[in-house]
């Protein structure tokens, strides 16, 4: 008979325990789970770590780790053996990097991978970036630095809001790994300003690599980035925290959880609860599960329902703009809203943000708390939670061929969109949108908040393609054409 499962150990656990050492409570890093079964081949290679490093091998029964996983090379040669002195050289040579001219680069062919893909926004309006490192290609057809520059190329264009980051650890193998130095220098090359607005970074499948070469770079590393980082040992843990429906997560990855659970009773338990869970309790404050539990909304409804729905049903509405949006725009409005640092940009306390829907919902009265950030998350939450993009589905690709017309023909094709195929109610309603944007860039000295930053906040919020996905492609395009209409209101909207 199978002896009853036992959790392991961590990597970090078991050497601190073969070498004598404690651990100090304060020192354990944040997980979402007690125990993970771990796979160091499947990424830079353990033995190489630990023998540039001196750390005796961790025994295999603490690893555990399966012969059907164990196919891949152990040993490239691609890792420097002096790491502390490349360590050393990296803050010298980052700010060539990070100082370099990021729209020269063709990024085509990167892009095309999926690496890195931008998978819309949380709960509270922070836009959620993926990276799966089992997409990187192979070491010697990408040189790092261009890596690094990617990276930076796709972050800027979202630093200037509230962001989080998944990474999907799987895949990272001894085929496709960048050097350890790089890690060292990405942390340096991404400065403040990527940071500031970073809320949350999930580490996804973590092994043992990364738990080991995060105590080795703690020292340098700031202890406010530091409580950004969580682990995130299996999926259903990052379904506390994210719709796992909006990632697009690799096959790949998917199957390894499977795995990974299958070696784990307990894990799989919790798992299994909490997908019953969902099924049968769905969050009641979530528009959109609502909706999808009846055919019929309540008639008060105005979150995840369509516009022509809301018309139907509220018959005092006034020149067809929904109630909330109108009161959350008269909120904004006053001087003090207006003049607020980072408004649109910032993100609102979730629990708030519930309730506020849940109020709208029920066709109670609404209140803000004297909070802009409140009233500006839950504007661009109605928006994105639109049945129908405000710009219509029919409009999306268009909007995507914005940046191939030519400076002459960008106001006549902008204004045949907008007045001749946008329906009445979208055009009414985006008119007002819009008008009130105007008002906000024109106060972007005090709210810092220029045209093209309520673009970047407002766009993906208005056009996305009927399958609910949205390519990384697909986001500047989009951003353009919003910062269009933004600068060019009073042209286009005349009627």
């Amino acid at each position: 008979m199978e002896s009853e499962h036992q959790p392991k150990l961590s990597p970090i656990r078991a050497f601190q325990v073969l070498h004598g050492n404690s651990m100090d409570p304060e020192d354990t890093y944040t997980s979402l789970s007690e125990y993970h079964d771990y796979e160091p081949r499947l990424e830079f290679d353990d033995s190489e770590l630990i023998q540039a490093s001196g750390l005796a091998p961790l025994p295999p029964e603490l690893l555990d780790i399966s012969d059907d996983l164990l196919n891949r090379s152990a040993c490239d040669g691609t890792i420097e053996e002096n790491f502390e002195e490349e360590l050393a050289k990296a803050p010298e040579v980052y700010a060539e990097i990070a100082n370099s001219s990021l729209d020269d680069d063709n990024f085509y062919e990167l892009a095309g991978t999926g690496l890195v893909e931008v998978v819309g926004d949380d709960e509270i309006g922070r836009r959620i970036i993926v990276v799966s490192a089992c997409r990187l290609p192979p070491s010697k057809d990408l040189h790092p630095d261009k890596l690094l520059r990617y990276l930076m190329f796709t972050l800027d264009k979202y630093v200037e809001q509230d962001y989080s980051v998944v990474y999907f650890h799987y895949g990272l193998t001894s085929k496709n790994k960048p050097p350890l130095s790089w890690l060292w220098k990405a942390y340096k090359a991404f400065d403040r300003k990527y940071k500031k607005n970073l809320k949350a970074l999930y580490l996804v499948h973590p092994t043992n690599f990364i738990r080991i070469v995060w105590q080795m770079l703690r020292p340098a590393i700031s202890v406010k980035f530091g409580r950004k980082m969580m682990y995130v040992n299996y999926l259903h843990e990052l379904q506390q925290h994210l719709d796992l429906d909006k990632l697009c997560i690799p096959k790949s990855v998917l199957e390894y959880d499977k795995l990974l659970l299958s070696k784990n009773p307990r894990a799989a338990e919790v798992a299994r609860q909490q997908a019953e869970k969902l099924e049968t309790s769905p969050d009641e404050s979530d528009a959109k599960a609502v909706e999808k539990e009846s055919l019929s909304p309540p008639p008060t409804q105005q979150f995840g329902v369509s516009l022509q729905f809301i018309k139907e049903n509220n018959t005092n509405m006034i020149d067809s703009i929904p109630p909330v949006v109108r009161q959350c725009i008269e909120f904004l409005s006053q001087p003090d809203a207006l003049e607020t640092e980072g408004i649109f940009r910032r993100s609102a306390n979730i629990s708030v943000i519930k309730e506020l829907q849940r109020a709208c919902n029920r066709g109670e009265p609404i209140s803000f708390r004297n909070d802009p950030h409140n009233a500006a998350v839950l504007l661009k939450t109605f928006l994105r939670d639109l049945e129908e993009p405000l710009l219509t589905f029919d409009l999306h690709d268009e909007i995507l061929k914005f940046q191939s017309w030519s400076n002459r023909e960008k106001p006549r094709q902008v204004k045949i969109l907008i007045l001749e195929r946008l329906p009445l109610d979208n055009y009414k309603l985006l008119k007002y949108i819009f008008q009130f944007l105007w008002k906000v860039q024109d106060r972007s000295c005090l709210n810092k908040m220029t045209s093209g930053n309520l673009a970047v906040v407002f766009g993906p919020n208005l056009s996305w393609p009927s399958n609910g996905s949205m390519s990384l492609q697909a986001i500047a395009p989009i951003n353009a054409f919003t910062d269009f209409l933004l600068e060019n209101q009073k042209s286009i909207f005349i009627i």
